[in-house]
């Protein structure tokens, strides 16, 4: 028998059509104790409009609307200086913050410039001039964590060092399209040379876009420490040159050479800028206890980083295993001196926390809901990161941890873990301007001890043994 479908409940009959846009009262909001900044405010960033809230009672009209043009930036701060507001609230929207920020840093006004994912997902404030009362109560009764933005002489050496980085990448991406030519014209450059941008891949290229097609008279250009031998390189001169291929090799070999020139541009002023920070430490940096610990990579900038480093931070860096021109010179750039680093963050925990790189556990009635870390897009993290890479065949104590690490917990969330323990290695020396010891650094806690034993004893009882502490004789 076929089942009897249930009746339907009747439903209120409604009028179907389009919803009335509903406008929440301000008196509607629910009201938070604002005794922690009283002259707070917020501000909701858009690309075209600033919506800026006063605390209520402050003036008849607590909520205006002002464009992103620089005049009404500039009318936005007079305003918030005329109802004496000394700090306001605004989520880091894209880029169109930064000219607010920097006007309201001048005027006095302190900026907490916080993460839009702390305030998300409230119910019913999905307008412009809703986020802004939201932003100015939860800030009003300090629930808003400030971002970390450096000190505004390092903005400048932060903007031009990630630019740099952008130079860099675009310039590896016209060496992959000359390798691709190159392939598809059958010259192996790449077989017989270790780069293609080095000293005699670069003289051939220029010499076939000049004309040349003698294998002989290119081979001749080659550097004298190149070892592949000439027989080689004489076959892998003999290709197709084709005009389509020649164009395009050359469009990208200029390019490659007009942003080399841009980056040497870009090094002479990142030096004059790191040069006009102010710091304690002006003796020289000492020398180096061997040849590669001072050595520039091939991207590396070309501004004195590792003297830079020394002059910042009073101690040398590269004395601790990973620790290259390209960490020293994202942290010089993200971070700041050491007395900015010190007063932005009080701990080496908090330190790694920034950077993303320790656990983040949520614990829910006891159990470990999750422990992964957070994706947090650091230029001074994935720097670390590549630190930590490249210590899988180091002999030192941090290199033994990351191979550790790795079988343990894997090959991404290994080389993390060793990344997490040189940003703390990284903090403690420089707030302690000591030089790097590898047993201090490796020393093992009390509580790693007691843990150590514990394993030891219940390993062995499971093995039908137990152990006995040996007493040293006195």
């Amino acid at each position: 028998m076929k089942k009897a479908k249930k009746a339907k409940q009747p439903t209120s009959c409604k009028p179907k059509g389009r919803r009335k846009k509903t406008v929440l009262d301000q008196s509607s909001i629910p009201a938070i104790n604002p005794q922690h900044h009283p002259d707070a405010a917020g501000i909701d960033v858009g690309a075209e409009e600033f919506v800026a809230a006063l605390p209520p009672g402050r003036s008849e009209q607590t909520v205006r609307t002002f464009a992103t043009y620089t005049s009404g930036v500039e009318a936005l701060r007079d305003w918030l200086l005329e109802h004496s507001i000394k700090t306001a609230a605004l989520e880091s929207t894209g880029n169109y913050w930064i000219m607010l920020y920097d006007k309201l840093t001048e005027a006095g006004i302190e900026v907490y410039l916080v993460n839009a994912r702390h305030v998300k997902g409230v119910p019913g404030k999905k307008t412009d001039v809703c986020d802004a009362q939201w932003l100015q109560q939860l800030h009003a009764a300090g629930l808003l964590r400030k971002s970390f933005r450096p000190a505004l002489e390092i903005v400048p050496l932060r903007y031009l060092m990630r630019h740099r980085s952008e130079m860099v990448e675009h310039a590896a991406t016209q060496l992959h399209l000359m390798q691709k030519v190159l392939t598809e014209m059958n010259l192996k450059l790449h077989h017989v040379f270790s780069d293609i941008d080095g000293v005699s891949a670069q003289a051939i290229i220029g010499a076939i876009l000049a004309g040349e097609r003698d294998a002989h008279a290119l081979a001749k250009l080659r550097d004298r420490r190149c070892k592949s031998p000439l027989t080689d390189i004489l076959e892998a001169l003999k290709g197709d040159y084709r005009p389509e291929y020649l164009f395009v090799l050359r469009q990208a070999w200029e390019a490659w050479q007009q942003t080399q020139k841009a980056i040497v541009a870009c090094d002479v002023q990142l030096s004059a800028l790191a040069t006009k920070v102010e710091s304690q430490m002006q003796a020289p940096l000492p020398a180096a206890e061997n040849k590669q610990q001072h050595k520039l990579a091939k991207n590396s900038p070309d501004m004195g980083i590792y003297q830079t480093g020394w002059r910042f931070y009073g101690v040398d860096l590269s004395d601790i295993p990973g620790v290259s021109a390209g960490v020293i010179s994202a942290l010089v750039s993200e971070v700041g001196t050491r007395q900015q680093m010190l007063s932005a963050f009080r701990s080496a925990g908090a330190f790694a926390s920034w950077l993303g790189l320790c656990p983040d556990n949520r614990v829910s009635g006891g159990k470990v809901l999750k422990a992964r870390t957070r994706k947090v897009p650091s230029r001074l993290a994935r720097a670390m990161r590549l630190a930590a890479f490249g210590l899988q065949r180091n002999d030192s104590e941090m290199g033994q941890m990351l191979r550790r690490f790795k079988g343990r917990l894997g090959k991404a969330e290994g080389i993390t873990a060793t990344a997490h323990k040189l940003a703390r290695v990284i903090y403690g020396v420089i707030k302690s301007q000591c030089r790097y010891e590898e047993q201090e650094a490796f020393k093992v806690s009390p509580q790693k001890l007691q843990r150590r034993h514990r394993r030891l004893q219940e390993e062995a009882a499971k093995l039908g043994f137990a152990l006995t502490q040996i007493t040293s004789a006195s």
